[in-house]
């Protein structure tokens, strides 16, 4: 495949792009359960818990498309064309399997899996519906989401938010149709809004595709997509495998500090919910920021250029810091409005206004997490941001979210704490490493 001149390549013409990307891929998620609840509140309910499920099996397709963006970048900054595009074929072809595997078991286990999530018998007609439907086809986003982080890395970063801009638009009208049912259309519900998803991830699925063989000028290396290198596929699950223990580590932990949160009642639980969606919107410009750097550090540790790589990441992180400080105040100012959008409980808006105030802090220290575990991640230094970020978690996150919020009943102001010295902890650590420039001798290529 060709890839862009990395010398035209910058931090903001990658990130942009994929800053687009994520907040559509929120906003749309918002939207269809705006869309669901007109429609039942059980039915949001049932989709809710059956996407809890999905979101889990995504992060573990996440490990080889994470591996191969890094590879990619690598071995194009290398010059080594040849193999960048075998990474490619081989990345595609593993999770194609592996997602097929996944798919089958959630298709023909769907209700014993929700059954072990003990979901109310009058929800389970519709969240198996879900599930049998979009489980079933579920190797089609693990596709799309393979496909989509080659391209990120041959520097094609307008092409996957393009294409995510399609399967929005096509997931809301299908939801419209099928909810509402214009034109003679069948309300299907539930089952409508699965069919949408399919459907609009299939297309998005063909056009991804065409974009895949148009950028390879038809020279893609077709055999390696059955015909794996061992070196290749080692090198895709030492990147992978790690990053995705991290982000299943991420997701239990916070599970069980939601059941903390449980413990405060009803208002403290909404409260966590609308704050954190809020601060969900905060944190996109480190995530897309740290996105892009990991394709330019892949770059440069490709081309031996690592006098570069330390200084794009320490740019990067300011940038991060700047930008995320400034947003969370920019929240914490208008809290009032913003948590409006959501409620008029003034219990809730004055419990949400600290918060925020307290989000001040915490932002800065999370840029440092996105970005600077991008960059390690991208130099090939994968099993110590996951070692570190482990034991953070779950030594200082949820142990002091208990100590300070049940143990001394601090409350959400405990829960936050806990949020406050994990972000900065593995901060300061992750910048330690990167200034040691242990990472030198990490590099794959």
């Amino acid at each position: 495949m060709k890839n862009t001149d990395t010398k035209k390549m910058t931090l903001f013409a990658l990130t942009w792009p994929i800053f687009i990307e994520i907040l559509l891929h929120m906003l749309m998620g918002n939207a269809d359960t705006l869309m669901l609840s007109q429609y039942s509140d059980h039915s949001v309910a049932a989709v809710g818990v059956a996407n809890q499920i999905l979101a889990v099996v995504i992060v573990m397709f996440g490990f080889v498309a994470a591996g191969a963006s890094i590879l990619v970048a690598q071995y194009l900054g290398a010059k080594q064309e040849m193999d960048a595009a075998k990474i490619s074929m081989t990345s595609i072809s593993l999770n194609l399997i592996f997602s097929l595997i996944i798919s089958l078991v959630l298709f023909l286990l769907s209700n014993f899996i929700l059954e072990l999530m003990d979901l109310p018998a009058e929800l389970m007609a519709e969240a198996s519906i879900y599930m049998n439907i979009v489980g079933g086809f579920m190797f089609i986003q693990a596709l799309i989401m393979t496909i989509s982080a080659i391209l990120r890395s041959y520097g094609y970063t307008k092409d996957t938010m393009y294409v995510t801009i399609g399967m929005n638009i096509l997931n809301v009208i299908g939801n419209y149709l099928f909810i509402f049912g214009p034109f003679g259309f069948p309300v299907l519900g539930v089952e409508g809004v699965a069919y949408s998803t399919i459907i609009s991830r299939i297309i998005g699925f063909i056009v991804i595709t065409f974009v895949l063989i148009y950028r390879s000028e038809k020279k893609l290396p077709f055999t390696s997509f059955y015909r794996y290198e061992r070196t290749h596929v080692t090198d895709l699950l030492r990147i992978g495998v790690p990053s995705a223990g991290e982000q299943l580590s991420y997701n239990t932990s916070q599970m069980i500090i939601t059941y903390f949160v449980a413990q405060l009642g009803t208002v403290a639980i909404t409260t966590k919910v609308y704050v954190q969606n809020l601060m969900m919107f905060i944190l996109l410009f480190s995530h897309a920021i740290g996105q892009g750097t990991q394709i330019l550090i892949g770059y440069m540790i490709g081309e031996g250029n690592i006098d570069s790589a330390y200084e794009r990441c320490m740019k990067s992180l300011k940038i991060s810091i700047i930008i995320s400080t400034i947003t969370a105040v920019v929240f914490y100012v208008f809290h009032r409005s913003l948590l409006g959008i959501f409620t008029d409980d003034p219990t809730i808006i004055e419990q949400g206004a600290f918060l925020l105030l307290v989000t001040v802090i915490l932002e800065p220290g999370r840029a440092f997490n996105l970005v600077v575990i991008s960059a390690l991640r991208a130099a090939g230094d994968v099993k110590f941001p996951v070692f570190m970020g482990i034991l953070s978690m779950w030594g200082v996150s949820v142990t002091f979210a208990w100590f300070f919020g049940i143990f001394l009943g601090l409350g959400l102001t405990g829960i936050w704490i806990g949020f406050i010295a994990d972000e900065w902890l593995r901060g300061m650590l992750m910048l330690r490493r990167w200034r040691s420039k242990v990472w030198v001798r990490k590099a794959f290529v």
